[in-house]
């Protein structure tokens, strides 16, 4: 699996934004990525060292529109620290 294929997408809402302080980020990842495959991504896009990953598993929400109902997709995140040597990831930087 290719670097662009494990990362989706970044995560941008106010409790990932507080995270940067502390050198986290949040991203969407793809399903079947593991930790050690989602480090290796991110260390190759950005540039950064990473010191650990946490992956969590979202599941679908029930939503209804009129009479018609069902889940959202399910998907899976990604919380990624880097080391404190590391420099800030510069897509996050312009957010704040």
């Amino acid at each position: 699996m290719l670097a662009q294929d494990i990362i989706i997408k970044p995560i941008v809402t106010e409790k990932s934004m507080m995270g940067i302080a502390d050198k986290k980020y949040t991203f969407e990842v793809a399903k079947a990525a593991n930790k050690i495959e989602i480090a290796k991504a991110v260390e190759e896009l950005f540039k950064v060292k990473v010191s650990k990953v946490n992956t969590v598993n979202m599941r679908g929400k029930f939503r209804r529109q009129g009479r018609y109902e069902g889940y959202t997709r399910s998907w899976k995140k990604a919380y990624v620290t880097l080391t404190e040597d590391s420099k800030a990831i510069e897509f996050f930087e312009g957010m704040m």
